[in-house]
């Protein structure tokens, strides 16, 4: 109860300081920031889904079993360029995918129904071709949607579409290191969580919050964050829109073009 009850005070006090929901001057600021550290115009942030281990929940069946073969529940999360939380959901099914995770989360719905208070689309830089509209960026597990950006599939790509993978991964990075200083600074992920399920939510709650407290005063070892023991999330077969891929195919000439081209993407690729 004690454990419980702290988690769930910590939560409340610094999840309003440290996690508010973003307003539009935010997500410009989120998105400037996007550009500079990792070269990808009109970015909200990067999302994933990560196994945190717990014990099998009574009378859970095999909900919470998932295909790596042990009980885990989701972290889903959306992370900034500074390795900080923006939004995080915490407790669904380890069975579940990183799409149905997104669809069933509060964030999910707010993006679908347009209710973050994005900013307006905006022309990229050194452009003036018509404006796009702002973006999250994930995995293969995600739907390709109007403000969520995924990567082709692997097979027969052009040098554009590897180029476009290429530059969406090094911007996806940010939250695979955002885990890795999550799990590195608060050693109980490590391991399977020992408690109650509803202690359990509140205990990863609690260090997600606590994660951002202490980015955001001293910063942290870059070292420690490039590995991490949480697992990514299985992966589905998702499609998009019509006007979902028609962005992703405008960013993608504008990877190569010599506006938005890095010297050494070629190279990387």
């Amino acid at each position: 109860m004690v454990v419980r009850e702290t988690c769930a005070d910590i939560w409340n006090v610094l999840h309003p300081i440290v996690m508010a929901k973003p307003q539009k001057e935010d997500w410009l600021e989120i998105a400037e920031h996007f550009y500079k550290s990792c070269n990808f115009p009109n970015c909200l942030g990067a999302i994933d889904g990560k196994h945190i281990r717990i014990k099998k929940p009574a009378g859970s069946g095999s909900q919470f079993f998932n295909y790596k073969k042990y009980f885990s529940l989701v972290l889903l999360a959306v992370c900034d360029s500074n390795y900080r939380f923006r939004y995080i959901d915490v407790g669904s099914y380890g069975s579940s995918s990183d799409s149905a995770v997104l669809g069933h989360s509060a964030f999910g719905r707010m993006l679908l129904n347009n209710e973050l208070d994005l900013p307006p689309p905006q022309t990229l830089p050194g452009t003036t071709s018509p404006p796009m509209p702002f973006v999250f960026v994930g995995d293969e597990a995600f739907a390709l949607m109007e403000h969520l950006m995924r990567p082709y599939s692997s097979r027969g790509l052009s040098i554009a579409r590897r180029v476009f993978n290429y530059r969406l991964t090094r911007a996806r990075q940010v939250v695979e290191c955002s885990f890795g200083i999550l799990v590195n600074k608060w050693r109980f992920l490590h391991t399977p969580i020992h408690l109650q399920l509803d202690t359990a939510i509140a205990a990863v709650k609690a260090a997600c919050v606590l994660h951002n407290f202490v980015r955001e005063r001293d910063g942290f070892n870059f070292e420690d964050s490039l590995s991490h023991c949480l697992e990514n999330t299985h992966p589905c077969g998702v499609r998009g829109s019509t006007h979902s891929a028609a962005v992703r195919e405008h960013l993608t000439a504008f990877f190569m073009s010599p506006h938005g081209a890095l010297p050494w993407q070629l190279e990387a690729i």
